[in-house]
C-alpha cells in the first residue's frame, strides 16, 4: 500500500497559508512597523524613520504567573510608545511616557516637575530657550508653564521629545491604558525626507529632472540609524 502524497500545489497552498497566518499573529500580537511622520519627537526620531513597535512587552498579563514567565512589563516613565490619538483613534502616535497614573505633573519654564520635584530629560529639544525666572510669558503658553494636574488611573501623560514642536497631552489631555499600542523598539530603516533633502541638495536639485529611485535609496538612506535601539 502506498502512502498519500500531497500534490506539489497543495503544498505550496498550505506553506503560503502557514506564512500568512504567521505573518498576521506577528503583526497583531507582537510586532508593528511604524514611519516617523512629524518632528515632534526630534531630535533622538527623525521624520523618515522606519520603526519595530513591540507590541507584546506592554500587553496586559492578568496573572502574576504569566508575569513571571512571559517578558511583558508595564509602563515606564521614559517609555516611548505607539498609540492610538484619543480625539481620532483611527491615527497612530507617537510619544515619550512622562506622568504616571497618580503623579501631580506641571510644567514652569519648560521644566517638568513630577510630585514637586524636577526630573532629568537629557532627551529634550527646544526650539527656544526656556524662559528665565521672572521673565514674562503669555498665560496660554503650555510650551511653557502648565498645571499642575494629577494624572488619572489607567492614564498617562504623554509629551513629544522636541517640547516646542508637539501636539501632546498639554494639548488634548490624558492617554487612556487600552490606547496603548506598544513599544518602539529600533530603527530597521531611515530615509532622509524631502524637507532635509531640500535643506542639503537645494529646491532645484531635489525636484529637477525624472527622480532616480536606486539612487535616492542609497544617497537618502540614513545608513548610520539603522538598528538604532530607541530610548
Amino acid at each position: 500500500m502506498t502512502a498519500h502524497r500531497k500534490s506539489t500545489a497543495r503544498e505550496y497552498f498550505e506553506s503560503i497559508a502557514i506564512a500568512v497566518i504567521l505573518a498576521l499573529f506577528i503583526r497583531t500580537f507582537v510586532v508593528q512597523a511604524f514611519k516617523i511622520p512629524t518632528g515632534s519627537m526630534e531630535n533622538n526620531l527623525l521624520v523618515g524613520d522606519h520603526l519595530l513597535v513591540n507590541k507584546f512587552v506592554l500587553g496586559p498579563a492578568p496573572s502574576a504567573l504569566e508575569r513571571a514567565l512571559l517578558p511583558v512589563r508595564g509602563i515606564r516613565r521614559g517609555d516611548i510608545v505607539v498609540f492610538k490619538y484619543p480625539e481620532e483613534p483611527e491615527r497612530d502616535f507617537i510619544k515619550r511616557v512622562i506622568g504616571l497614573p497618580g503623579e501631580t505633573l506641571e510644567l514652569k519654564h519648560k521644566k517638568v516637575y513630577i510630585n514637586g520635584t524636577p526630573i532629568d530629560e537629557p532627551y529634550v529639544h527646544f526650539l527656544i530657550p526656556p524662559s528665565a525666572a521672572g521673565q514674562e510669558v503669555a498665560a496660554y503658553d503650555v510650551r511653557e508653564n502648565y498645571g499642575p494636574v494629577t494624572v488619572p488611573a489607567n492614564q498617562y501623560f504623554m509629551m513629544g521629545d522636541n517640547r516646542d514642536n508637539s501636539q501632546d497631552s498639554r494639548w488634548w489631555g490624558f492617554l487612556p491604558r487600552e490606547n496603548v499600542k506598544g513599544r518602539a523598539l529600533m530603527v530597521y530603516w531611515s530615509f532622509e525626507s524631502d524637507r532635509d533633502a531640500y535643506q542639503r541638495e537645494g529646491l532645484g536639485a531635489a525636484v529637477s529632472g525624472v527622480v532616480n529611485v536606486v539612487t535616492h535609496f542609497f544617497t537618502r538612506t540614513r545608513w548610520e540609524r539603522i538598528f538604532h535601539q530607541i530610548r
